[in-house]
């Protein structure tokens, strides 16, 4: 079996819902196979990634917007083109300051986002 007859290859994004997850936050679980997901998250401006921790490596990039990210009780103010990087089992979120999108990788993938 090839790899695009196990995983879908091509991911449109016209083709995915979005899940509400909270308030002004929604994401799209765009593409994963076990070792690896991306996931996009669009926040409105004062949407909260409430403070948690997993025991996925993160790597998240700022796709638009601006956020105040906080990782191990460390916060900084990161916009459009930054990224940041979540050790496994860290503590960490994110407010949105001016509304955006948030891509996420994790590594592995994230079960608890598939039903």
């Amino acid at each position: 079996m090839s790899t695009s007859e196990m995983v879908n290859v091509f991911v449109e994004n016209k083709a995915i819902a979005w899940e509400q997850m909270a308030p002004g936050v929604k994401r799209k679980v765009m593409a994963f196979d076990e070792k690896l997901m991306l996931v996009k998250v669009e926040f409105e401006t004062g949407g909260i990634g409430s403070v948690h921790q997993h025991p996925h490596v993160q790597i998240s990039h700022v796709e638009s917007g601006i956020f105040e990210v906080e990782i191990d009780g460390v916060k900084k103010v990161l916009s459009t083109g930054d990224a940041f990087y979540i050790p496994a089992n860290v503590l960490h979120g994110a407010v949105c300051l001016d509304a955006g999108v948030l891509i996420d990788v994790f590594s592995p993938m994230r079960e608890d986002f598939i039903k």
